[in-house]
């Protein structure tokens, strides 16, 4: 739609949707109003007089921006048994997601343009809800990266400095600052120290309560140091997945510089050695859940602004799969789905504000990663949408999980705070359990790369 036919139909007021009557989370606060949509994008917020062609009665809940997942892993080429990008996407949107980042590490792993494209033409037809891939920084694409970094769809470069295999596992300093010297883009980085938890391994013995043992807050420290002093000589802005010590929040608040912090509601919420006892290896994931004291220093990261976004990690086995015998059990569990009940949860006990998670979730988001037209409620801005019910109590149960390995860590678990609709360009996706309509995601446009909105 062009500019005069968009000012004609904001004149006349005649949206195609009307939010009518939620608490709207605003950039000037919370509003009880309604909000007016055109072409997929917001045409008003408030104001009396306006007609369209569909309306949703949204009073008594809360319409916030879009939340977004930057980290899933969705397994799809190669790893389609256990989920596949039309059953993740899926799962985002019936979990309240609008969008995901989804990782390099698939079969064969993601590190061209050739291999971005498959994605992207998969999500294309089967992506409920917008997508974007990371490119693997590695030794097999050294010298490519920049160029790799500016194609349409790519969320940027990410690093495995531990926890991989083969061309996309970048353990060696020298490897490291030749990747984060190639490109601009701010990079990701599982920060695991390779060297140490190979010499640690032998600690596990067989026990799936020692995970935290093996892979020690040392081991994350130490790579997080180090990665943070090699940005420095490279220049390069970083974002550091799933924080998981208090050591490292504590050391990362003095380089928000350069770095963006991202911790999970995993992390957030499960705890050692009771979630190990408990759950066995369906608490098993890389960087492990650890003991209070680290989760209470997540939290304060999260109260004191360090952390910047939370990611679910989302990275499914299948159940057979889990029941190997420890540490033959591979890493990793489902989250994208549960991501917001969890938060909200944590919001109805007080432990964050709303206001704080729609950052985590939706403006920093964006903002960090440069994506156009998102994650704020203003007109201009695209009409992503989480509509929630603050009050809503609900049990978390494996039937619930859209993911392909059809089980969460959360199964049984009562919270307080559901995502009621998931709406993307204005489109209703998901309401009340029940995702609405064929796949239609589209791929984010970011800021700082060669594709525009007039290349869409």
């Amino acid at each position: 739609m062009n500019a005069t036919d968009w000012l004609t139909r904001i004149q006349h007021k005649d949206a195609d949707v009307l939010i009518q009557g939620a608490q709207v989370m605003t950039p000037a606060g919370l509003q009880q109003t309604d909000v007016a949509v055109i072409a997929g994008r917001i045409a008003a917020i408030g104001g009396s007089g306006w007609q369209a062609k569909r309306q949703l009665d949204a009073q008594g809940l809360h319409l916030l921006p879009g939340a977004i997942d930057t980290q899933v892993h969705f397994r799809e080429p190669g790893l389609t048994h256990k989920e596949d990008i039309h059953h993740g996407s899926k799962g985002a949107v019936l979990g309240g997601i609008t969008g995901f980042f989804e990782m390099p590490n698939t079969n064969p792993l993601t590190l061209s343009a050739n291999c971005l494209q498959q994605k992207l033409s998969i999500a294309a037809e089967q992506s409920y809800c917008n997508y974007a891939f990371y490119i693997g920084g590695s030794a097999a694409n050294l010298g490519q990266l920049a160029a790799l970094e500016q194609l349409p769809g790519c969320a940027g470069i990410k690093v495995f400095m531990g926890s991989s295999f083969g061309d996309l596992l970048a353990e060696q300093d020298e490897l490291l600052l030749h990747i984060l010297q190639d490109g601009r883009r701010r990079v990701a980085i599982h920060a695991e120290d390779e060297a140490r938890l190979r010499e640690r391994k032998a600690l596990t013995a067989g026990e799936v309560e020692n995970h935290p043992l093996w892979r020690d807050a040392q081991s994350a420290l130490l790579a997080t140091q180090r990665i943070i002093a090699l940005a420095e000589q490279a220049n390069r802005p970083l974002h550091i997945l799933h924080i998981s010590t208090a050591d490292e929040m504590a050391y990362l608040a003095a380089f928000k510089d350069r770095v963006t912090v991202e911790t999970t509601p995993h992390h957030l919420s499960l705890v050692a050695p009771d979630c190990y006892q408990r759950l066995g290896s369906l608490a098993q994931m890389n960087p492990p859940v650890r003991d209070s004291k680290h989760q209470q220093g997540l939290w304060q990261g999260i109260a004191d602004g360090t952390v910047d976004i939370l990611g679910s990690d989302h990275a499914p086995h299948t159940l057979e799969e889990k029941s190997r015998p420890y540490p033959d059990s591979p890493s990793g569990m489902t989250g994208v789905q549960t991501l917001l009940p969890v938060m909200l949860n944590h919001v109805a006990a007080g432990k964050l504000s709303l206001q704080r998670l729609v950052d985590l979730t939706s403006s920093n988001p964006a903002r960090i990663f440069g994506l156009t037209g998102k994650g704020r409620i203003a007109v201009g801005y695209d009409a992503d949408f989480t509509l929630v019910d603050l009050k809503a109590q609900r049990t978390i149960d494996n039937r619930w999980i859209a993911s392909k390995a059809g089980w969460t860590p959360y199964h049984g678990q009562q919270v307080t705070g559901w995502p009621i609709a998931t709406i993307i360009a204005g489109r209703l996706v998901m309401h009340s359990d029940e995702v609405l309509g064929p796949p239609q995601g589209k791929p984010f446009v970011f800021a700082d790369s060669h594709h525009t909105k007039e290349s869409q």
